[in-house]
């Protein structure tokens, strides 16, 4: 389920810029589409009408798109999910354009290996990935008790922060950066304000080939890395993100998630 609508108040039809000559919101389906992990793919947008746009671009593209209202995101995630008849969710963000497929499949490819085992998986607690690979991977029963059960604003807002409120009801494990490295705040890619689209879109203008259209979250930090002032552009942004200012405050209530590294056997997970 890959979240999206153009009313972003930062950054206005963020989703639609262009990069590579294309939209954002096309490039990203597209490395959302190259990950092996995964059975299909639906936009979930809103009845606004101006998100009407964003349901042609899903029609031209061949991709699955549902509309749901726009602030409560547990609902239209759920919507999006029973439309599909899934099982289970992938909750994928628009503003991460640069997302890498591999983030996907080993976050998706753990929660596969150890179901029913966990009932949500992510990559984000703590991150370790550069920021704009955000992937959170869940049972429908756990989507469903979030949709039944989460009333603060924030909660139906951001769909996920209700099941990791409640680590007692919902088991959940963090998947760890394969690499060992963690550059969640130094490397932000993800899609909120100007500078970010500065940096993304001269990432996709130096790295993307139509020929060999998905280059991989290595090769965007060694590009970034050996221009520092492009790797800047939005620093003053980093560590920006609400999330983390949540997480930061659950982990001041002494709790802290499972954490395993893919380079880890499962049987130690």
């Amino acid at each position: 389920m890959v979240q999206a609508r153009l009313g972003s108040s930062r950054l206005p039809g963020k989703i639609l810029m262009p990069a590579a000559g294309r939209p954002l919101l096309e490039c990203m389906l597209e490395r959302v589409a190259a990950a092996r992990s995964l059975d299909e793919i639906v936009v979930a947008t809103t009845r606004q009408p101006a998100d009407e746009v964003i349901v042609r671009h899903c029609d031209r593209l061949s991709v699955a798109c549902v509309e749901g209202d726009e602030t409560d995101l547990i609902a239209r995630h759920l919507l999006a999910a029973r439309a599909a008849r899934a099982d289970i969710v992938v909750k994928i963000p628009s503003d991460c354009p640069l997302i890498d497929p591999a983030a996907i499949d080993e976050v998706v490819g753990f929660f596969r290996t150890q179901h029913p085992r966990y009932g949500f998986v992510s990559n984000l607690h703590p991150p370790t990935w550069p920021d704009g690979n955000d992937v959170e991977v869940m049972s429908l029963d756990v989507l469903e008790a979030a949709a039944r059960e989460a009333r603060l604003p924030f909660q139906r807002e951001h769909t996920t922060p209700f099941i990791w409120d409640h680590p007692e009801r919902f088991s959940q494990r963090n998947v760890a950066w394969s690499s060992g490295r963690d550059l969640s705040a130094t490397h932000r890619l993800t899609l909120d304000y100007a500078e970010d689209y500065l940096l993304i879109s001269q990432v996709y203008e130096a790295l993307y080939q139509p020929q060999d259209p998905i280059f991989s979250v290595e090769e965007i930090v060694d590009y970034l890395d050996a221009r520092p002032e492009v790797r800047d552009l939005n620093a003053k942004h980093r560590g920006s993100a609400w999330m983390q200012r949540h997480t930061n405050e659950l982990r001041t209530k002494k709790w802290r998630p499972g954490i395993v590294s893919r380079t880890q056997s499962l049987e130690d997970a």
